[in-house]
């Protein structure tokens, strides 16, 4: 068993769209962007996982980053998985909607989505180079590592119920309200999990997941990979030589907001508290021996339910896609919704994968997922390492839970909503059998 590890640079230029126009565009660069990953060799194609410092990579968009890495890395797409840590001043890409747009003659967004596409051909084709380029650089895997340790003081839930069960009050990365703040942090999943790779005595590669939304603070126009970027540089300088890479869990419905109040010294406290649990997770780690025969891969393509209020309101909803007098963000995410719809009765589907190594399951899904799902994925494992990337295809946006559509709250409101209450079932099925 060999394994590599691939970094390019993906940082936008002065002046592009962030968060795909929903934010200030770039006025300055605080960080730079990556896209980094590892591609394990064993007796089958190889496998290829890559984190990219971006807020969202969309429907074809997706599609293409992993028909153009595996090319690179002489695999299939379906052993490749593209994941984005979130960060909103950062690009946003989703050619379908593009080219939705284009069909049906909407210029308010023109600008900003070929934007976005020119840089991401040049991105894309820089990955590729730097994946052809790690081929020649792979190294022995004899051992592997597994650690978990807890976050303090990071993630909350943003979502607060009252005695009527319904959200009584939202509390998103940052949270100036300090009645709310001092709520109780509600449901998350404390823990920071770490798997390494090693060489007998000699760390490799060092993966990482935690459920949270990264943002400190945004939509200033400073591209950043914010919170958990600079929880990943404290690292990799504390552990030189060792590649470090890090997923976002399932943290659609988890923020800072409990701790943060917005001020921007807070991004590095939060980046301090998360650099700590990875440390404690790295330090804490069990290290048990692995083969090429360990190692098992599995992949499903699934279906997702399509909301009954873009299926029955597809007219009304055009109708404030094509409304002038109406905010560009509401018109934007009409568009959306609608392009999701066109594409979903086109066949459109999604696909889910879990790469086992062992006793540990790294899990990759789609969309901005609520962090039951993580929580539930670890159920049906109690006894090993499961590990849940989510974000990898966002053309999905937000996946609630089934009662979640019922309690009401921003994430599965009518407005941003794409998948029906019935994605529960579908993704928690598909859970099952990857994890089989």
């Amino acid at each position: 068993m060999f394994i590599t590890t691939f970094q390019a640079d993906v940082t936008p230029p002065i002046g592009s769209p962030l968060c795909g126009g929903l934010v200030k565009p770039a006025v300055k660069i605080v960080d730079p962007l990556s896209a980094r990953g590892i591609i394990l060799f064993t007796d089958e194609q190889p496998i290829v996982l890559c984190a990219v410092d971006w807020c969202g990579i969309c429907d074809e968009s997706h599609d293409l980053w992993r028909e153009s890495i595996a090319e690179a890395a002489k695999t299939t797409r379906d052993r490749v998985t593209v994941h984005t840590l979130h960060p909103h001043d950062a690009p946003w890409t989703n050619r379908s909607l593009a080219n939705y747009l284009k069909k049906e003659d909407v210029v308010f967004s023109k600008d900003i989505h070929s934007k976005d596409m020119r840089f991401e051909n040049e991105v894309i084709e820089r990955v590729a180079s730097t994946v052809r380029r790690s081929l020649a650089s792979r190294q022995p895997v004899s051992h592997l590592s597994m650690g978990r340790a807890k976050v303090e003081k990071f993630a909350s839930n943003r979502l607060i119920l009252g005695k009527d069960g319904k959200i009584e009050h939202g509390r998103a990365s940052s949270c100036q309200d300090e009645h709310i703040r001092a709520m109780d942090e509600g449901l998350i999943d404390p823990f920071v999990r770490s798997v390494g790779f090693w060489n007998e005595e000699k760390p490799l590669v060092s993966l990482t997941w935690y459920a949270s939304h990264p943002q400190s603070f945004y939509n200033r126009g400073a591209v950043s990979y914010d919170t958990v970027g600079l929880a990943r540089g404290l690292r990799e300088a504390t552990v030189p030589g060792v590649d470090h890479i890090h997923f976002c869990g399932a943290g659609a419905n988890i923020a800072a907001g409990k701790y943060n109040d917005g001020l921007p010294i807070n991004r590095f406290k939060l980046a301090g508290r998360l650099a700590a649990g990875m440390e404690n997770a790295w330090e804490s780690s069990v290290k048990i021996p692995i083969r090429s025969k360990d190692v098992k891969w599995k992949i499903k393509t699934i279906a997702l339910p399509l909301s009954s209020h873009i299926a029955e309101n597809s007219e009304g909803i055009k109708a404030v896609m094509n409304d002038e007098t109406v905010p560009v963000t509401k018109r934007m995410l009409a568009a959306w919704q609608l392009g999701y719809k066109e594409m979903l009765l086109a066949g459109r589907k999604v696909s889910v994968s879990c790469l086992k190594l062992g006793p540990a399951y790294l899990l990759h899904f789609p969309g901005e997922m609520f962090v039951q799902y993580q929580l539930a994925a670890q159920a049906m494992r109690p006894d090993e390492m499961v590990c849940l990337a989510a974000y990898g295809d966002l053309g999905i946006g937000y996946v609630g839970t089934k009662k979640s559509y019922e309690q009401g709250g921003y994430e599965c409101s009518t407005e941003i909503a794409k998948v029906a209450p019935e994605v529960e079932e579908v993704l928690l099925n598909a859970m099952r059998e990857i994890l089989d």
